[in-house]
């Protein structure tokens, strides 16, 4: 559950009214130190409690022998002297900027406050009818991030299927790639034994052999025309 809202008024416990101060101001100072910090701003703090104790915190940009609220509080009261020697404010103008500025902060309320809704907090605060409007706004909300997500994937997919294709068509020039080379291989080995055989064996000529294959074939052909078988050569 989250917190909620504090009625601004006197704390009537001695206690819990100590305590808050003591955080409270604790903030206060902080905000302070943060503000000077980050918008390279002058700032002068003074706080006195319910008995008296005086807390302050000064940051002066002016020189570095001036880092007091003494500075700050002269470096005010000369600008409020030009101000005013200056001329009167136009009490329009300042009516005008009070009242953009009570919108501006009543806009940021409800714009904090509904986004405390969103995630779930400070929910004891609305009523039936201002929860079923925050469910539509969330079931609303959910179907565009799934609508998103949905789209988001398919466009993954399709960037995955072109890419399965890619590497599948990387993957045929490869293989044929490889066949190449190895279809090149063999031919070389071929070659190279043909020639070491050569090489073995000089007097070796394929056209004689031929012939005498021929010869040796006419030979027997014409014994059987005479009659009679040749005989096989016997070896010693």
């Amino acid at each position: 559950m989250g917190r909620g809202k504090i009625e601004i008024k006197r704390i009537e416990n001695t206690t819990n009214r100590q305590v808050t101060f003591c955080k409270r101001r604790n903030g206060l100072l902080k905000k302070a130190y943060e503000l000077s910090v980050l918008c390279d701003a002058e700032v002068a703090l003074i706080v006195f409690s319910s008995r008296g104790r005086l807390y302050e915190y000064a940051n002066s940009n002016i020189d570095e022998f001036s880092s007091s609220i003494n500075s700050t509080i002269e470096r005010y009261k000369k600008a409020s002297d030009s101000s005013t020697s200056g001329g009167i404010v136009d009490v329009n103008s300042q009516q005008y900027f009070q009242q953009e500025s009570a919108k501006l902060r009543h806009q940021i309320q409800i714009l904090q406050n509904a986004n405390r809704h969103l995630l779930g907090d400070a929910l004891s605060t609305l009523n039936i009818k201002e929860l079923k409007q925050l469910e539509n706004r969330l079931e609303r909300s959910m179907t565009r991030i799934r609508s998103k997500k949905h789209e988001l994937l398919l466009a993954e997919i399709e960037y995955m299927q072109k890419r399965e294709m890619e590497l599948q068509n990387d993957n045929i020039y490869l293989r044929a790639k490889i066949a190449d080379t190895e279809r090149v291989q063999q031919l070389s080995i071929v070659e190279a034994t043909a020639d070491q055989y050569e090489s073995i064996n000089p007097g070796f000529d394929s056209r004689n052999y031929y012939h005498a294959n021929l010869f040796q074939a006419a030979a027997h052909q014409t014994a059987l025309q005479l009659g009679y078988e040749p005989k096989p050569d016997i070896a010693p």
